[in-house]
């Protein structure tokens, strides 16, 4: 995550299903849905002002801690966490091992 990042706080909107940071008025945020066990992360989307920025590669590792943090398992269907997890391995070890393409990791 670049330094810029690590001071925006995640926020957990509930009332929007999505995890979001805000910067400058703009958001970058992922579309989740929850279970008891499980946070399934659906679509990661940066408001267009923030391309380029890192902002959405932020969101997604703030959102793995969270979900390492509360002890719940991932099931990555978001083509852009799938790809982050895919670069950054160690994130795999929050990967619900039942989730379908957990083998491609």
């Amino acid at each position: 995550m670049k330094p810029e990042f690590e001071n925006t706080p995640l926020v957990k909107n509930e009332s929007k299903k999505r995890f979001e940071i805000e910067v400058n008025g703009h958001f970058a945020f992922i579309d989740y849905r929850e279970g008891r066990d499980q946070i399934i992360l659906v679509h990661t989307e940066a408001n267009p002002e923030l391309a380029g920025t890192g902002a959405a590669a932020a969101v997604v590792e703030k959102t793995l801690h969270f979900i390492e943090e509360n002890a719940k398992k991932l099931l990555p269907y978001c083509p852009y966490v799938f790809a982050y997890i895919k670069k950054h391995p160690e994130w795999k070890r929050i990967v619900d091992e039942k989730f379908e393409r957990y083998d491609q990791l």
